[in-house]
């Protein structure tokens, strides 16, 4: 099932919006997209008035929403989740016969049953034409192939990070931001090593982004590393500051090294 992060707006006529479900956050509705009728989950709304008819207004997926998903959709849904295990495990043995440096993640079927999109992750580009035609064959169906990150892998298991809190990438929804070695370094804990600042999904992990603007804006206030400075009546450079601790290392011109307070320079 698909996630679209919808904003749509209440329908025009209340008179009509009385004879009508309300859709809220968190419903599975049925949904009219450019690749046919899927199943998703409305992250959010702008109007909780939402009815069915109406057009999705979000940048990310131009999806019309059809109705708000009845219990005849919901075990459609079901059965097509144990198909798509199913089908993980042929695509995952055809995987492995053609020797394709791929790893299948998941299958989920179009809502009609016409077409089904397999996630994959790789470390690069992977010609996987040869794949498609075989699934074509066997599953009678339309076969699409989509190239998933690491992150998005760990988003859709879910799981826990070393903080003992739920995975940033599964609480925090929408586009997963960037996450660059730069973020570790401003928060000067680039030196504990990638192990210890990675995440289960053996990328960064997703919060080293929640702290370093504030990071940018505090060393903003200190000298940077090699600046020239002058203190109790001599000339050094600095080696090393520390944000949390306000304390700045310096080496004199004797070569010996001092700490002093951001506020004493």
């Amino acid at each position: 099932m698909n996630t679209f992060f919808l904003k749509v707006h209440p329908w025009d006529n209340p008179r009509k919006a009385q004879s009508v479900h309300v859709i809220s956050a968190g419903d599975v509705v049925i949904v009219d997209t450019e690749n046919g009728m899927e199943a998703a989950i409305v992250e959010s709304l702008s109007d909780a008035r939402e009815i069915p008819g109406q057009k999705g207004n979000d940048e990310q997926s131009e999806v019309r929403i059809v109705r708000k998903a009845n219990l005849s959709d919901l075990k459609i849904l079901s059965e097509q989740k144990k198909k798509g295990k199913e089908a993980v495990e042929m695509c995952r043995k055809e995987v492995k016969k053609i020797n394709l440096p791929m790893k299948i993640v998941d299958a989920a079927f179009s809502f009609d049953g016409g077409s089904i999109i397999f996630a994959f992750i790789a470390d690069g580009r992977v010609d996987f034409r040869d794949l498609v035609k075989t699934l074509s064959k066997q599953l009678q169906r339309s076969i699409r192939l989509h190239q998933i990150g690491a992150r998005d892998e760990s988003r859709q298991g879910g799981g826990y990070g070393i903080c003992g809190r739920e995975l940033c990438c599964v609480k925090f929804k929408g586009n997963l931001p960037s996450i660059t070695s730069e973020m570790a370094k401003i928060q000067q804990i680039s030196h504990r090593g990638s192990e210890r600042i990675s995440g289960i999904c053996g990328r960064l992990m997703c919060c080293l982004a929640f702290e370093a603007d504030q990071y940018r804006e505090l060393l903003d206030q200190y000298p940077k590393v090699g600046d020239q400075v002058n203190v109790k009546n001599a000339k050094g450079v600095v080696r090393e500051v520390n944000v949390l601790t306000e304390e700045i290392k310096i080496m004199l011109e004797d070569k010996s090294i001092i700490s002093v307070n951001k506020n004493d320079l």
